[in-house]
């Protein structure tokens, strides 16, 4: 380096720090002449201080205050994807396999796994389901059914027709008894090429409501023995085709208690469901289900009369009711030794208080014939006899069924114990014996109580359906341990016009048909009304679920919209 520029940099130095010395003491002297030393005039301004103090603490608030209100203008607190929605319910979990399907419990888990052919949408008709169309020719004898394109099963497998036309064959099959089994009596069908033809013995104009069945796939079960379906792993760990697929089942206690959680299915045919998953658990009481949901341990459950509301917490919990298409009667068994008397089974239609029984109903209608007043447009309906204990006393003498014993029979569900004891007290009243039996619901019921129709009078539940059909309940042919005929009736005139309605293609000439078969199904009394059912559904008021404005004509039709259901919410900017 050179002598010069040597002796420029080390001044420039020297200066520097003269400079930074100087600044120091300077900037010592300007602190303690304009703070330290005016520290003791601060008490003559303090009032000043502290209202400049008060106004930045305003002015900082009122910045904060707009970011906010700014911020609100914007975002809304709205449900988004994740989460687990736990709903209870009552009845065991026997079996998943939808076809089986015969507990409150599996009926649920049916609806949440399998998705069907034909399907109830928001207006409560029928719309479609899994099917691209669903049409019948002139005569309303012969339909075609076309699938949607780009089904698929939870396994990734394609959904076909051939899975369509082995469910199909499958409830026809007289080696395995379903609860879909009297859908297809009679019916033939074929595939054409990607369409199923489905040939009935009579028109029926609304054939496409007995679609509403859920899909079997025949790449998993096609080779298994029909006879030992309901044994195979398909019932504890099946394929689904629903938005939701199996994911595991939990034991929680011995006395059937479980929780079969579903993971969100992404394929689907709908959308992939909102919820990364949902829970079904079992319960064994009514009780149960109020701790359950008061302390937040589920999130819904529509296993709950209107008289449980007082105990649930109302800050918690929001209720929605709606009435369903269907009915609670007691069935009297035609075929009996003591009820084939029509003689007797009038005595018991006069001598029966419906009024006091129906006293211990809630929120229900009451229900007097087999149908819906709101599903037909009857000018006049039959008038019911009065009750009238003399005159059904005189008419039990006279059939010589007085003192002689009556085997009563329910599930031990909702309101059906209470119903049966106000029946059975009733009964007694009248100058019967009663035998009383509640069962609990399920496959052992139905095999052992239902089909062999071993009872008298069973109070139970039907469902109506989206459109008006008598014939699964009253006509003769579905008096069989198939058949769902549960009173046994049969009766020539009412077979004739059960089926001639069906052919009717006009609203009017189908009411005078019904018109005239009511008469009839009071005179003959094979059945006594006694109320329209109601969902009452209690849910999580943080949760999302059914649309009020559903109409609903089933109780799992609650989950048509299901891809919709939420439980998380977080802040998200509006949609300009």
């Amino acid at each position: 380096m050179k002598p010069k520029s040597k002796k420029r940099g080390q001044s420039i130095s020297e200066r520097w720090e003269e400079f930074s010395e100087r600044t120091k003491e300077t900037s010592k002297e300007h602190f303690q002449e304009n703070v330290i030393e005016r520290l003791s005039n601060a008490k003559r301004v303090r009032l000043l201080i502290l209202e400049w103090c008060l106004l930045i603490v305003i002015i900082i608030s009122l910045a904060l205050t707009q970011a906010f209100w700014y911020r609100q203008s914007y975002s809304v607190q709205a449900y988004v994807d994740g989460g687990t929605y736990i709903e209870a319910t009552m009845g065991r979990v026997n079996s998943l396999n939808p076809l089986f399907a015969t507990t409150q419990s599996e009926k649920v888990l049916s609806k949440l796994m399998f998705a069907t052919l034909s399907t109830i949408d928001y207006s409560g008709h029928v719309g479609l389901g899994l099917a691209a169309s669903i049409v019948p020719d002139d005569t309303g004898k012969v339909w075609t059914v076309t699938l949607k394109d780009g089904l698929k099963w939870s396994d990734g497998e394609p959904i076909t027709i051939d899975d369509v036309l082995y469910t199909v064959n499958l409830t026809k099959d007289s080696t395995i008894n379903t609860i879909y089994s009297s859908n297809f009596a009679g019916v033939t069908v074929e595939r054409h090429g990607d369409a199923l033809i489905f040939a009935l013995p009579s028109a029926y104009a609304d054939f496409d409501s007995t679609l509403n069945i859920p899909i079997l796939p025949a790449h998993v079960l096609s080779s298994v023995n029909p006879g030992q379906l309901l044994e195979h792993s398909f019932s504890s760990d099946p394929v689904t085709s629903g938005a939701f697929k199996f994911n595991a089942m939990q034991n929680v206690s011995n006395e059937g208690e479980r929780i079969v959680y579903l993971a969100a299915n992404p394929y689907y045919y709908k959308s992939k469901p909102m919820l990364n998953s949902f829970a079904i658990h079992t319960y064994g009481d009514a009780n149960e289900i109020v701790a359950a949901v008061s302390t937040g341990e589920v999130t819904a459950t529509a296993e709950l009369s209107a008289e449980y509301r007082s105990q649930l917490p109302a800050d918690l919990v929001y209720e929605k009711q709606t009435s369903l298409a269907s009915g609670v009667f007691a069935f009297l068994n035609t075929t009996s030794s003591l009820l084939s008397n029509v003689s007797v089974r009038q005595a018991i239609q006069r001598g029966v208080n419906i009024g006091e029984i129906r006293s211990v109903l809630g929120d229900e209608y009451p229900l007097d014939y087999p149908l819906l007043t709101t599903e037909l447009n009857v000018d006049n309906y039959p008038t019911l006899p009065s009750y009238n204990l003399t005159e059904a006393q005189e008419m039990l003498q006279a059939a010589g069924a007085e003192g002689k014993t009556l085997r009563l029979a329910t599930i031990n569900t909702g309101y059906f114990p209470e119903l049966a004891e106000q029946w059975k007290s009733q009964l007694e009243h009248l100058g019967f014996k009663v035998d009383l039996s509640i069962y609990d619901p399920g496959q052992d019921f139905i095999v052992n109580t239902i089909r062999p129709r071993n009872y008298d009078i069973l109070l139970y539940e039907v469902e109506f359906g989206a459109d008006l059909d008598l014939f699964a309940y009253y006509h003769s042919s579905q008096a069989s341990s198939t058949g769902l005929n549960l009173s046994n009736y049969a009766n020539a005139l009412a077979d004739d016009l059960i089926l001639s309605s069906r052919e009717t293609m006009s609203v009017s000439g189908r009411a005078a048909k019904y018109e005239t078969f009511l008469k009839r199904w009071v005179s003959d009394v094979p059945a006594i009304g006694i109320y329209q059912v109601s969902l009452v559904y209690y849910f999580n008021k943080n949760a999302r679920s059914f649309s009020e404005d559903d109409r609903l004509i089933y109780a799992t039709d609650r989950f048509m919209d299901v891809e919709y259901w939420a439980v998380n919410q977080a802040q998200k900017n509006r949609t300009p």
